[in-house]
């Protein structure tokens, strides 16, 4: 009796350490999926896992291999990249067991030491927008691009070295900062619009980390003097950025009594329009390229820079040296579009890429994966 109750407990032992939580992805259009990040929730893989205490969990992908994971603060979701063929399915499983150590592949932080700026990034490019302490050199609330030629993350490095005299408006075998903003847009700021007037803004009041690697970052920037005319509101705008994307995703709020004919703008600076503009008001985007130079005048490539809105976009108008995407609001809306930049030296030999890099964004945007479990 003995013998058989071990036994008995042993398979019960041996069928609760193997639990497992099949996952599959299904791309519902025909283009390759690579390394998107999709989402099951915790709570699921707690109760399928029957997980205890301080137990972890890893996720395999079809061969077996561990892949990174990142828990979300909050509790309710864990994202995780998905590669999937063009109308195909790919299988994950969810086991327990201690995860392997990735290197983090996006990362954001308040820059005190920088005049307040606050810099993020991933694997493929860095962005900043402007804070306090720049408030008497005419700052605004457009978006700096920093390009990269690295997979590494290089915000902390360029600021550390810039005060040595290792400028990061240099490239040093890494890229740099070569885009100019003062007071514009920049690579996709977003502004109020009234009765064809471009209200660009500001440097951010207050600013709030949510999010912070190793697959997606996410952080909170508030403008609390908007000024429309006469009148003043709040702005907040949730940026969040996924390993792997040129695009960031903005969440944009604005508070207070709305002055009439309302509208929002996003928007690229276009440096005089020396570029090439590439737009679809149907398929809801448009987009930049343009000769990239150095502070020394050396020529570096070419900038690629785009915007997507999800919703219609009302208007497609160059107006005040920007290439606008005019979209309606309604007041305590939450207005939801992508930005983000590129690089020649980086991932796109010709402008044509970078213009069928945004299309194809725009697709799969309206088709995400498909997440089963």
């Amino acid at each position: 009796m003995r013998k058989l109750a071990f036994l008995l407990s042993a398979m019960l032992l041996l069928a609760s350490c193997s639990k497992t939580m099949k996952v599959t992805v299904k791309n519902p259009i025909n283009i390759d999926r690579s390394n998107e990040l999709v989402s099951v929730p915790l709570q699921n893989i707690v109760q399928t896992l029957n997980l205890k205490g301080n137990e972890q969990f890893i996720i395999l992908d079809q061969n077996g291999k561990q892949i990174p994971y990142q828990v979300e603060s909050d509790s309710i979701n864990v994202i995780f990249p998905a590669t999937v063929k063009a109308n195909g399915t790919t299988q994950y499983s969810i086991h327990i067991g201690k995860p392997e150590s990735f290197v983090p592949k996006t990362y954001g932080r308040y820059v005190p030491e920088r005049k307040d700026d606050f810099a993020w990034e991933n694997d493929r490019i860095a962005y900043r927008m402007y804070g306090p302490a720049l408030a008497d050199e005419n700052p605004s609330n457009g978006v700096d691009v920093w390009v990269k030629s690295t997979d590494s993350l290089v915000i902390n490095k360029r600021y550390r070295d810039d005060p040595k005299g290792i400028s990061y408006h240099v490239d040093h075998g890494q890229g740099l900062d070569c885009y100019k903003v003062a007071h514009t847009l920049g690579a996709g700021g977003i502004a109020p619009y009234t009765n064809t007037k471009l209200w660009v803004q500001n440097h951010y009041s207050t600013w709030k980390v949510l999010e912070n690697g190793p697959l997606r970052t996410v952080f909170t920037l508030t403008y609390d003097s908007v000024y429309v005319g006469n009148a003043y509101l709040k702005e907040t705008i949730t940026i969040s950025l996924d390993a792997g994307s040129q695009l960031n995703k903005g969440i944009v709020t604005y508070e207070g009594t709305l002055p009439p004919n309302f509208q929002v703008a996003t928007g690229i600076t276009l440096h005089g329009n020396k570029g090439v503009i590439k737009s679809d008001q149907n398929a809801g985007y448009i987009a930049y390229a343009e000769t990239a130079t150095s502070d020394a005048g050396v020529p570096e490539g070419q900038d690629y820079i785009g915007v997507v809105v999800p919703e219609q976009i009302t208007a497609v108008k160059v107006q005040d040296d920007h290439l606008l995407a005019i979209e309606s609001y309604q007041p305590q809306q939450q207005f939801t579009y992508y930005f983000g930049a590129g690089w020649s030296r980086w991932g796109f030999p010709s402008n044509q890429a970078w213009f069928d890099y945004i299309k194809q964004f725009t697709l799969e945007l309206k088709n995400p994966l498909q997440v089963s479990y």
